[in-house]
């Protein structure tokens, strides 16, 4: 027998078909496996089962396509602590705080076993955010700088806390965990479909279609339903959209960190736009209300079609003059190049996922690995940066809109017709496990259900990619001048809601 089942993206198998492992094989399993720098760690998660909890891991191969998916169960109360992957390999950290945050999981060997969310329902209630344990270093040349939670901007609580020697940046230690909905949790609760949908699209408010889209492929698989070409054709054009106005919106911001106040406003007003054609297709400029499970209530029309090439028609005139001024700009290039760089070592340490990951140079890109929808069909194929700095995060961007801007008008040449007589949902399967990964703008997205006898949820799990990527930041800011650290923030663009849930 196998340690391991290898499954698809968007399969679903028994529970019972999920090797249990005592946890000595389960650990030289995974951190032998992530050793292979083509796998990494889409999830790791644990639900209790009667007295005893219940480990997941599951470890996706970039090359072959699969997922392979191993389990463990342990005693939350053992009096020895459990050896730590996180020693073994940097990129298990966040599943480790979380296992050890919310069920007492005690390991040897974790450099960094600090709570990650303060939830309502961690197991140490004595654990405090105002008490949190920030890293220091004493010394009488060295100052420390907090910035945050609470923001100038309009944004999510968040801190942020510097070591500097002078200007420059010896270490940033982030601590999130502000605020919670505890969504995860709500998945449970709540046993209507749309209750469900609605949350998926609340999960982060600048990535609707890419958390709705991982839902509702997980639901279907779930049902054993096979989605129809255009329920996958709304779902694939709504991620590229989405790609497309976060990407602008982020060339925007950038140029406001380093107070280039054309492109600033140039690229704002052409993502406004775009977020308008969501209000026009389906009533929300966010694309709320549209991707659903089985159906769809706004079919792409004729109509739709010829609105939407209009707009690109005028975006990218415009967008194509100001990208030309602003990556040839001397004083934007200074400040952009080799600004808050991160090397391809340390993304691979510390398992990045999508932009951040594609610059440093690893090809990691869902749509190509673990295609989903109708990426099958467009060949895609990720663009990859190697520098890791600012200006390759920004130069990402813009190839990725110009790639986005064909695919959307590659799809508009072959609508496909609207399926009228769609059959309905059927329940989900008994005592099952399913596992959905998407790319949305900002990296991989996975989600994962497990089901009890009678088909009800026993437990969801959710991951954004900005779980990965947030230590990221941390070491793109090293040696860099504080000064620096808006335009290192905003070329992450990373998701706070998205990491508290």
């Amino acid at each position: 027998m196998s340690n391991y089942i290898a499954i698809k993206n968007n399969q679903t198998i028994p529970v019972q078909n999920i090797p249990v492992l005592d946890y000595e094989d389960f650990f030289a399993l995974n951190t032998g496996l992530i050793q292979h720098e083509e796998n990494h760690c889409v999830s790791y998660f644990g639900y209790r089962i009667q007295d005893k909890l219940k480990l997941t891991c599951c470890m996706a191969n970039d090359t072959d396509g699969n997922i392979l998916i191993s389990s463990c169960e342990i005693k939350t109360n053992a009096r020895e602590p459990y050896p730590s992957f996180t020693a073994h390999h940097l990129s298990f950290h966040f599943f480790e705080r979380e296992l050890h945050e919310n069920f007492g999981i005690n390991y040897a060997g974790h450099p960094w076993l600090k709570p990650v969310r303060f939830s309502f329902d961690r197991t140490n209630k004595d654990s405090r955010i105002e008490n949190y344990p920030f890293y220091q270093i004493k010394s009488e040349e060295l100052h420390e700088v907090g910035v945050g939670p609470i923001h100038a901007g309009v944004i999510e609580p968040g801190h942020f806390r510097f070591i500097c020697n002078g200007e420059q940046i010896l270490h940033l230690e982030i601590q999130l965990g502000y605020q919670h909905r505890g969504i995860e949790q709500l998945f449970l609760n709540k046993k209507k479909l749309l209750q469900r949908t609605t949350l998926a699209e609340s999960i982060a408010g600048d990535t609707v279609a890419g958390h709705t889209t991982t839902f509702v492929n997980l639901w279907e698989s779930l049902c054993n339903y096979q989605a129809d070409e255009d329920l996958q054709f709304a779902r694939t054009l709504a991620l590229e959209l989405e790609r497309l106005a976060i990407h602008t919106g982020d060339l925007s911001a950038i140029c406001t960190d380093i107070a280039y106040q054309l492109g600033s406003s140039v690229f704002g007003r052409l993502r406004t736009p775009l977020i308008n054609f969501f209000q026009i297709w389906c009533g929300n400029r966010l694309g709320k209300g549209l991707i659903r499970a089985g159906k769809s209530n706004f079919y792409f029309t004729e109509g739709l079609r010829k609105q939407l090439e209009q707009l690109l028609d005028a975006y990218e005139n415009d967008y194509g003059q100001m990208w030309e001024e602003f990556h040839t700009l001397p004083s934007a290039l200074a400040r952009l190049e080799k600004t808050g760089v991160v090397t391809r070592e340390q993304a691979i340490a510390i398992g990045l996922v999508g932009m951040a990951a594609k610059t440093s140079g690893i090809r990691r890109d869902v749509r190509a690995t673990h295609v989903h929808d109708l990426y099958g069909q467009l060949n895609h194929q990720p663009v990859v940066k190697h520098h890791g700095d600012v200006y390759s995060r920004a130069h990402l961007r813009n190839k990725e809109i110009r790639q986005s801007m064909g695919y959307i008008r590659k799809m508009l040449q072959n609508i496909p017709q609207e399926n009228k007589n769609r059959r309905p949902l059927s329940s989900p399967q008994p005592a099952s496990f399913t596992l959905s990964l998407a790319e949305g703008w900002r990296g991989e997205i996975c989600h994962c259900a497990v089901t009890d006898k009678d088909g009800e949820l026993m437990h969801y799990k959710i991951k954004d990619p900005s779980m990965h990527n947030w230590l990221a930041l941390a070491l793109a800011v090293r040696n860099n001048e504080i000064s620096d650290f808006p335009i290192c923030n905003k070329s992450f663009d990373l998701s706070y809601c998205g990491h508290d849930l």
